[in-house]
């Protein structure tokens, strides 16, 4: 998809939206439909995955056979560029003692060409955690405000999976999803000895389809279960910004993308209303300003929170009037665990790729016990199941050369699997992000600098599901392969999952929250927040689901206040 020319400043718009990821494509998409002129400015480079991505490839082909670097870290095939952990230039710092990861994607459609797809619906707890067990906060929302948003994203995205019954894990309705794939030899290994320990084991939701989406602008086709998910995909299977929502949004002619726009301030007309926003040309340097009744901010956690923290009068922060910006920062818990399991060794070699990532999943079963008080922590987690032919762990392979390792790792191969954790962070009063007093980037707008701690209650959770993880392991007469380290030593690092959130929360009134249930900040009327900043807790789920749909309330309500001349 080829970008827009750059806008003049005065430029006719109704609304700037800063982001082209998750948010920023679904009101991109939502605006243009209602009929209002947007202007999507977006920090990287314009990408067009039909014309970049090579789908086929093997890693053998890749340099360094595909192995990590600093600017390809997951690998040469994946769909990030111009961005990763670190980005030349665009340097981010940490208060002493702290240690926190900020992933970064510069092109178009933002991490959506990269993503996990994973995507479970939060529940009716997760909207009021603070009820539950008085830690955090409440959402000024609840699952019933959410749910009707969550059909109409799975259908419009490609949603596949299967019923859950459980305990705040809400269904879908059948309409809504598309048939899963059937599991994978392995899963069908671990769903057996998870629920004969009475674990749950359930088809996971995943934005990939199953079946074709025909669409006269972005249609799209089906997974043939030919390539990973995560170098992009050509024929659109998996749900990225590029391949749908953005192309529809330009094909109305109300969307102009520019590409290479570095935000770096929210300009105001007066105190309560923005005017737009100032960019920086990240290949002239030139700033340019552009215009508009409203301004989206769908940057990312990050990016927004930077954008606010450097707007405002002399820079020094804008919709703060609560003092929350900045604070509750979370990222998901995680951690992984391996087994080799001799039942699985030396069987024969077929196809089970399937669709990119897992065909089914551990969803959290414990919330009874957590509301008795049996367990020491205070929040859920899940697991992601992997295991499938490739190249096996050293750990599972025996110490031998020549013809003895090519043997060893053959009859490895396929024969070790990992559940891989993800958590509930609580926000505490150690974890947040701020601008560095002193350092800026290339661009001359400070830098994110971050302060991040666990607490007892994550590095509780996280022992947890290792025990948890070990007994399925033992029960199907596995080899663990973990090193024995406190649960402190194998988690992730924060920011290390990518689901950094609640950094410019909700709430019900001004005084504890940066917006309202609508992603609107309470001071400038015309600011809309839409990204995972917003998040009042981050619950265990992975949250991109739930930004699409908040992302698409707040865009409805935004076009309806707009048509009604609410900032004229």
């Amino acid at each position: 998809m080829t970008a827009g020319a750059k806008p003049a400043a005065d430029a006719p718009a109704d609304v700037i939206i800063v982001g082209s990821g998750a948010a920023g494509g679904m009101a991109a998409f939502s605006l243009t439909k209602a009929g209002l002129r947007c202007i999507l400015l977006e920090a990287g480079r314009d990408y067009d995955p039909q014309a970049e991505v090579n789908m086929y490839a093997p890693e053998s082909d890749a340099p360094l056979r595909g192995a990590a670097t600093p600017d390809k870290p997951f690998g040469y095939f994946d769909a990030t560029v111009g961005g990763g952990w670190q980005i030349d230039g665009e340097p981010y710092t940490m208060r002493e003692g702290s240690d926190f990861r900020w992933y970064r994607a510069r092109m178009l459609g933002g991490r959506t060409n990269h993503w996990g797809r994973h995507v479970p619906r939060l529940g009716p707890y997760d909207f009021k955690p603070f009820s539950r067990d008085g830690l955090g906060v409440d959402w000024p929302i609840d699952y019933d405000d959410v749910a009707p948003f969550y059909d109409r994203v799975e259908r419009m995205i490609g949603v596949n999976g299967g019923p859950i019954g459980l305990e705040n894990h809400p269904d879908s309705p059948a309409d809504c999803l598309m048939p899963p794939p059937r599991p994978r030899i392995p899963e069908m290994l671990i769903k057996a000895a998870a629920e004969d320990l009475g674990i749950p084991v359930r088809a996971a939701h995943t934005a990939v389809l199953t079946r074709d989406m025909p669409d006269k602008v972005a249609p799209r086709s089906a997974c043939f279960n030919a390539t990973p998910c995560t170098r992009g995909c050509t024929i659109g299977a998996m749900f990225q910004t590029t391949t749908s929502v953005l192309p529809m949004a330009k094909a109305t002619g109300l969307l102009t993308i520019v590409t290479d726009a570095m935000v770096s301030r929210v300009t105001m007309a007066r105190a309560g209303r923005a005017a737009g926003v100032e960019y920086v040309d990240r290949k002239t340097g030139l700033r340019h300003q552009v215009k508009a009744q409203a301004v989206v901010l769908a940057a990312g956690t990050g990016e927004t929170t930077r954008l606010l923290l450097n707007s405002g009068e002399a820079g020094r922060w804008l919709a703060n009037s609560s003092g929350e910006l900045g604070r509750n920062l979370t990222d998901s818990t995680g951690a992984s665990f391996r087994a080799y399991i001799p039942a699985l060794a030396n069987r024969p070699r077929y196809n089970e790729d399937g669709i990119g990532g897992q065909h089914i999943y551990i969803p959290f079963w414990l919330y009874q016990q957590q509301k008795r008080g049996e367990l020491d922590f205070a929040r859920g987690y899940h697991f992601e199941v992997g295991g499938r032919f490739g190249i096996p762990p050293a750990e599972a392979v025996p110490r031998v050369w020549g013809s003895a390792l090519k043997k060893a790792v053959r009859r490895a191969s396929g024969a070790t699997i990992q559940l891989t954790l993800r958590g509930e962070m609580i926000p505490n009063k150690d974890s947040f992000c701020e601008a560095d007093p002193v350092v800026k980037d290339r661009f001359g707008i400070p830098v994110l600098r971050f302060a991040f701690r666990w607490s007892q209650h994550e590095v509780n959770q996280v022992a947890h599901g290792r025990r948890t993880a070990h007994a399925v392991f033992r029960r199907m007469g596995g080899t663990i392969l973990d090193p024995d380290l406190p649960p402190e030593k194998i988690m992730a690092v924060g920011g290390e999952i990518i689901h950094e959130l609640g950094t410019a929360r909700m709430g019900a009134d001004r005084r504890s929250s940066v917006v309202d249930s609508y992603g609107q900040t309470w001071d400038v009327d015309n600011l809309v927040l839409m990204d995972g900043a917003i998040f009042a807790s981050g619950a265990h789920k992975n949250p991109t689901l739930t930004i699409l749909a908040l992302a698409l309330r707040a865009s409805e309500r935004l076009a309806h206040r707009l048509k009604s001349g609410a900032f004229a």
